[in-house]
């Protein structure tokens, strides 16, 4: 029977994609959330794009979660199936991340716990950041969402005339929380155009 009062604990991975931006504005929105309990992993890439793009050091990132595990560490709790998760969030998802996930290497904490999440039947979410795409990329896509997985590119939403960087990158942060259930206020929602709108 599940304890109410336990977080849901989510898993938030960044890997070595630009748009790191994704993965650390995710944290912070987690962070501000009542009865969620945040598991952070970050490839090596993933570190260096925080600080190149970002001027992130590692500290401020760890900060904005609850646990912090290392990408090596493949025996940290969030690698067994037993370990309680609600969801996962690769944001962002690199190719090479994709496609170790798409073949079920697991050759690291990151691909572990993806891998994980697959097993288990649990969400999912990977926002993959490349372009344009090649065969392999499009194909590993479609493996990993016959297994299961959501893959949810990063891409603006020009109806919604954003203003600023941070709006379009809440746009896309707020898509990937729709889809672990978690709410927010984020973003504004579509409501239709009018009645007398050409």
């Amino acid at each position: 029977m599940a304890d109410a009062r336990r977080p849901r604990r989510v898993i938030v991975a960044i890997s070595g994609a630009s748009g790191a931006v994704y993965g650390a504005r995710l944290l912070q929105v987690l962070q501000g959330q009542s009865g969620i309990e945040t598991h952070l992993v970050v490839s090596d890439a993933g570190w260096r794009n925080l600080r190149h793009e970002l001027d992130m050091d590692r500290p401020t990132v760890e900060a904005l979660a609850h646990r912090v595990h290392d990408v090596a560490n493949v025996g940290a709790a969030i690698a067994s199936g037993s370990f309680q998760c609600h969801a996962m969030v690769v944001a962002p998802c690199s190719m090479r991340t994709l496609a170790a996930i798409a073949h079920g290497l697991a050759d690291n904490l990151l691909t572990r716990a993806a891998d994980v999440a697959l097993k288990e039947r649990r969400r999912l979410v990977l926002m993959v950041r490349e372009s344009p795409l090649h065969l392999t990329h499009l194909r590993n896509m479609v493996a990993v969402t016959e297994m299961g997985a959501i893959v949810c590119p990063p891409l603006p939403a020009f109806y919604l005339r954003p203003q600023t960087v941070g709006e379009v990158v809440d746009y896309s942060v707020a898509r990937a929380l729709d889809l672990i259930d978690v709410a927010h206020d984020l973003a504004p929602r579509w409501e239709g155009l009018a009645a007398d709108a050409p």
